[in-house]
């Protein structure tokens, strides 16, 4: 069964929170799917990725690199498992209809969004409906993360 999370960020953007949890992925052996809502917006991440930290490096791509099967981190527009991941982010409230295909599905959600926090409140219905186990992650004061019940 797909476990579906959502990352309520409060305290720190989605360009800062995304490295993190992908490198924490990445460590753990898993190969990722990141989608994101545009062209542009993948190729902006695809940038980061490779400065966000001058002591970190997260080997990912995109369309543009090619190679999709040998990418441990694909960053996308398009609903896709071109590398076979196990693990699919979605940024910004993009959705996705293959969430089955995968093991763990982390939606990252904008706090200070009013429309994306009330979106993502249909979404974790729906998926409760699908019978998917949802939990749902705040950010703590300390930047770490808590599960809510």
């Amino acid at each position: 069964m797909t476990e579906v999370r959502f990352y309520h960020l409060e305290r720190q953007s989605q360009s800062q929170v995304l490295p993190l949890l992908l490198s924490k992925a990445y460590e753990r052996g898993h190969k990722i799917v990141v989608k994101l809502r545009n062209a542009e917006e993948v190729e902006r991440m695809n940038g980061h990725l490779w400065t966000f930290l001058d002591s970190s490096f997260l080997p990912h791509g995109s369309a543009k690199n090619g190679t999709a099967e040998v990418q441990p981190i694909w960053l996308t527009d398009k609903d896709e498992n071109p590398n076979g991941a196990d693990v699919l982010i979605l940024c910004e409230g993009v959705e996705s209809e293959m969430h089955g295909d995968f093991a763990l599905c982390c939606e990252m959600l904008n706090g200070q969004d009013r429309e994306a926090v009330s979106a993502a409140r249909e979404r974790w219905k729906s998926y409760k409906d699908k019978e998917f186990y949802v939990t749902y992650w705040q950010q703590s004061d300390a930047g770490g993360w808590n599960k809510k019940a």
